[in-house]
């Protein structure tokens, strides 16, 4: 995988990124957001990674992917597709607090998903995210995703208020 954008570069996880990947995993939004991707140590963040690069060439991954700046190579989030229980896919991105509001989710975003799409042979993808995660909410809708229900729905094992949204591949 290398997916280059003005600004970006979505690429392979490697082991060297452990101490990137662990730093990133340590703000306050991926505590609340997504606290499964919240790592206790680098030692703990380089297994992860193994685990993922261990994924690369399966038919269901997950597929995540680390993303980078052209500029600097700061490791500043990922992005991925992952499978959901009725075998549909979902995305999900992370930028690391510092990096947010930049646009870099929204960048990353519209470039993985054709290439995904593509390499996967799919023509959907969903976004879902708690309702109170605006700005995500606001990077799915720039990214062309649509929303198809907003309520009570489980988000990483608690019943909360989601939105949830869908991505056409044509």
């Amino acid at each position: 995988m290398n997916i280059k954008t003005l600004r970006l570069t979505i690429t392979t996880f490697s082991s060297d990124m452990a101490q990137s990947v662990y730093e990133n995993s340590q703000d306050d939004d991926t505590r609340r957001f997504v606290p499964d991707e919240v790592y206790e140590s680098v030692e703990e963040a380089r297994a992860a990674i193994e685990f993922l690069v261990s994924r690369y060439d399966s038919d269901d991954g997950p597929f995540v992917y680390p993303i980078i700046t052209n500029d600097d190579s700061k490791n500043i989030g990922y992005v991925q597709l992952c499978q959901i229980d009725d075998g549909s896919w979902e995305i999900g991105y992370h930028i690391a607090k510092q990096f947010t509001g930049q646009g870099y989710a929204t960048e990353a975003v519209k470039a993985f998903l054709p290439a995904m799409a593509q390499k996967l042979n799919i023509k959907e993808v969903y976004g879902i995210c708690l309702a109170e995660n605006t700005a995500s909410v606001r990077v799915l809708e720039k990214c062309g995703f649509v929303q198809i229900f907003q309520g009570l729905g489980v988000y990483q094992g608690k019943e909360s208020e989601i939105v949830k949204t869908v991505w056409k591949f044509i």
